[in-house]
């Protein structure tokens, strides 16, 4: 009885197709090194952001309580089989603080672990399977379009690994079709930003959109009011920039080795730049990964350290051919992508284009797009308490500083990237244009009133550390970025605009019904 040898890198596969593709296989290792790696970083910066926040977001006493929202969806439907069905999650079986816990970190120390060189198929589908399971108990939180991109992102990273080799350079070389699926992401990524821009508003045609971004933005950086004291111009010229590499570049990601090498660098970088001028939490991070499938080996031997270009050769010699199964795998799902991408084109070309939005249960392919639309102006809704006994013209109040976003005008922009202060982001939210957002509000206004530990833990400085305000009100503020000469030093200038919620204490019979409504009143501390 004869054993024959295994076929290596330069013994052609069975049939010119597998042969061809198995060729084109071999030149992407350290590409797939890469998207991993970086893969890692992002999962890294998602699970930390969620397993220090969850608790007091959506714990038994967060400020939406995902364990009311699970009761109220169980009394809907069967069982929580049947609910898994319609929204895979793990949470419609337990709901507590501990199972948040436990889910949060374990993803936070199996993305180090992916981070650290060592994924497979198992730990990438965990780490997706559990983010997935996030999504409908984050309500307000967890509904913006990278906590769908994350998703696409992580399963074409479970799709590129061997299904138990965890080793950095695995002899099984990474499937070329999932590499497609990945310059397949970030051209739907880049066209729908850029189509939803031009058809969104008319500031991106007109070339002015930045005369307002880098102050209107969700979180401003130290550098955007630099960068918005710029020229116009400048200004101009970087819309202009915007539309060519969003609009033209992606379509170079199909087409030979050095226009796609090109299309992968200006893409990128575009990304970096975004991340030196914003704090869009972990969105532009993560938008960098598909743009590293446009390069293959060929490229990262010339930009990587020479060691790890040697274990990257070292893992090549003599290696298998990718193995028919995982072949036969990355076929079935590249069609079931194929199919799944009717709605996102049909998205993409319809005038009614619609921005972050899934097709499908499991998120596997998606629509995208940021910044449709450019506020001209920036309001804030600016929290003040007092313990005056009255709250009359001559009490005194103070503010309640968030970790992140604008508030105390001495106080400079700071850096999160790619951390994720997911109140900080939904305070900002255009709450006086889009209807039901900020329904933490009333919980958030509670808890302030009780000095609750929980809320506190979310914001930066809490004005009343021995005892907690005897009332609350909610102020609109216009914030504009101070000059560079202003004789006080401030980075910001603002004016009050008005009310949003007027004074209110914790006996407002108004509030006590709406958090007793919600089901939020829960032993509070007196």
């Amino acid at each position: 009885m004869t054993t024959e040898a295994p076929l290596t890198v330069n013994e052609p596969a069975p049939g010119g197709f597998f042969a061809w593709m198995d060729r084109q296989s071999q030149n992407l290792r350290l590409t797939r090194f890469m998207l991993l790696r970086f893969t890692g970083l992002v999962w890294f910066a998602a699970w930390l952001s969620a397993a220090q926040q969850f608790i007091p977001l959506v714990g038994h006493d967060g400020l939406l309580p995902a364990d009311l929202l699970v009761k109220q969806a169980l009394e809907r439907y069967e069982s929580p089989w049947a609910l898994l069905w319609e929204m895979p999650s793990v949470f419609w079986f337990d709901c507590s603080d501990t199972m948040i816990l436990a889910v949060t970190w374990t993803g936070v120390i199996l993305s180090l672990v992916v981070l650290c060189g060592y994924a497979n198929a198992i730990i990438m589908f965990v780490l997706w399977s559990l983010y997935m399971s996030l999504l409908p108990i984050g309500q307000e939180w967890l509904s913006y379009g990278w906590d769908i991109q994350i998703l696409e992102t992580g399963f074409l990273g479970m799709m590129l690994c061997p299904l138990l080799d965890p080793r950095p350079f695995p002899k099984q070389a990474p499937p070329v079709l999932i590499i497609w699926l990945y310059r397949w992401l970030i051209f739907r990524i880049m066209l729908g930003a850029g189509l939803i821009k031009w058809r969104g508003d008319s500031c991106w045609r007109d070339l002015t959109a930045l005369y307002y971004h880098y102050e209107t933005q969700p979180v401003p950086n130290p550098l955007s009011p630099l960068l918005h004291s710029m020229p116009k111009w400048f200004h101009k010229a970087g819309v202009a920039w915007n539309h060519f590499i969003e609009l033209i570049v992606p379509w170079f990601g199909f087409v030979g080795r050095w226009p796609r090498h090109i299309a992968g660098l200006l893409m990128s970088s575009f990304m970096v730049i975004l991340i030196f001028s914003g704090n869009l939490s972990f969105l532009n991070w993560l938008t960098i990964i598909p743009c590293l499938a446009c390069f293959d080996d060929s490229f990262w031997k010339r930009v990587l350290p020479k060691a790890l270009v040697r274990r990257a050769d070292k893992a090549a010699e003599g290696s298998q051919c990718t193995p028919m199964s995982h072949w036969v795998t990355s076929m079935v799902y590249a069609g079931i992508v194929a199919w799944l991408s009717w709605g996102p084109v049909k998205n993409l070309v319809s005038s009614e284009q619609a921005m972050n939005t899934s097709f499908d249960r499991l998120r596997l392919v998606n629509t995208y797009g940021a910044f449709g639309s450019i506020d001209r102006e920036r309001f804030e809704l600016v929290f003040q308490g007092t313990d005056s006994a009255i709250a009359d013209l001559m009490a005194d109040w103070k503010d309640y500083e968030f970790k992140a976003k604008p508030t105390d005008p001495m106080r400079r922009p700071v850096i999160i990237s790619p951390y994720h202060y997911r109140l900080d982001w939904a305070a900002w939210y255009p709450w006086h244009r889009i209807p039901g957002r900020n329904q933490w509000v009333p919980n958030f206004i509670w808890k302030l009133l009780h000095n609750d530990p929980g809320a506190l833990s979310l914001i930066a400085r809490n004005p009343f550390p021995d005892a907690p305000p005897k009332y609350i009100r909610v102020l609109v503020y216009r914030y504009r970025f101070a000059p560079r000469d202003h004789p006080d030093g401030v980075w910001w200038v603002r004016e009050r605009e008005g009310t949003h919620i007027y004074p209110i204490s914790k006996d407002s019979p108004q509030l006590q019904q709406i958090v007793r409504d919600a089901g939020w009143m829960r032993e509070q501390p007196k």
